[in-house]
């Protein structure tokens, strides 16, 4: 069998709610793996707050992190590595919009540089994973480096008004598109950046064609990944509008959503009530 690309959203996908690869699928996956396949996160999240789940299952592949704005290979220097920013004049500009729209919060990453505009613990916890350096302040006054992207927190009732706002004055620059848990955000990148991007620009690095890509995924940004791949799969705790673009939708990120699927998919025979309950 050719080798296929199974691409692995984290949060609310390949982890389940306590933040952990359940012993079934990480048992599957591993399987898929001595078979030849290839597994690669693409996430949200930098790459300091997903290399954990990398190492843990032994990946060799490179990955896709910021929803695309950034792709590497921890493993390969010869890799040709892709990061793309926001312009920061640009970037200025939607600072002060998002400030003249009332947003309780607002965070801009450079790659390992975490600036957050009021501290807030939660915040600065979640995004602190990994040990960048973090500064707090006035964005419009620290920020002096194009970010590799732009978190917008703000009260749900607020969330369409700034997405439309965004829409209408920024959309030939940018992207916007809100997370899900553990942070319920609004993320701005660059126009153009998306998960599939990443994984086109990856596919062809792996010689893996493009029929041969199984992808998971569970929240807007996810959606772009799950339209490009042969095999677009979304988790049962995920948006409605991605189980609509999806082929398949697949049981719960805290059912072994991935881990049934792939068994299924790949005809592993592995017994799922076995193992379900087992600590890794």
């Amino acid at each position: 069998m050719k080798p296929y690309l199974i691409c692995l959203d984290l949060d609310g996908t390949l982890l389940n709610d306590d933040k952990v690869i359940t012993p079934y699928t990480k048992q599957v996956l591993t399987r898929l793996q001595q078979q030849g396949h290839k597994l690669m996160i693409a996430t949200g999240r930098p790459y300091r707050a997903s290399q954990i789940y990398y190492h843990e299952l032994n990946m060799d592949t490179p990955v896709v992190n910021f929803n695309g704005a950034y792709v590497h290979h921890p493993k390969d220097e010869h890799f040709e590595s892709k990061h793309e920013v926001l312009d920061l004049d640009l970037s200025k500009s939607i600072l002060q919009s998002l400030n003249d729209h009332g947003v309780s919060n607002i965070i801009a990453e450079v790659k390992d540089y975490v600036f957050i505009n009021n501290f807030d613990q939660k915040l600065f916890d979640g995004f602190s994973m990994g040990n960048p350096k973090v500064e707090t302040g006035d964005l419009l006054n620290s920020l002096t480096e194009s970010p590799t992207s732009i978190l917008v927190e703000a009260e749900d009732i607020m969330i369409p008004r700034i997405k439309q706002m965004l829409t209408r004055f920024y959309a030939e620059n940018i992207e916007h598109r809100r997370w899900g848990s553990p942070f319920p955000v609004i993320e701005i990148v660059k126009q153009g950046i998306s998960k599939a991007r990443g994984i086109d620009y990856v596919k062809s690095h792996l010689n893996i064609d493009r029929n041969h890509i199984i992808a998971f995924g569970d929240e807007d940004n996810d959606l772009e990944m799950i339209k490009y791949a042969k095999h677009g799969i979304a988790m049962s705790n995920g948006l409605d509008e991605l189980k609509h673009v999806a082929n398949h939708v697949t049981h719960s990120n805290n059912e072994d959503g991935i881990g049934r699927y792939l068994n299924d998919y790949f005809q592993l025979n592995i017994p799922y009530e076995s193992t379900m309950y087992s600590n890794i």
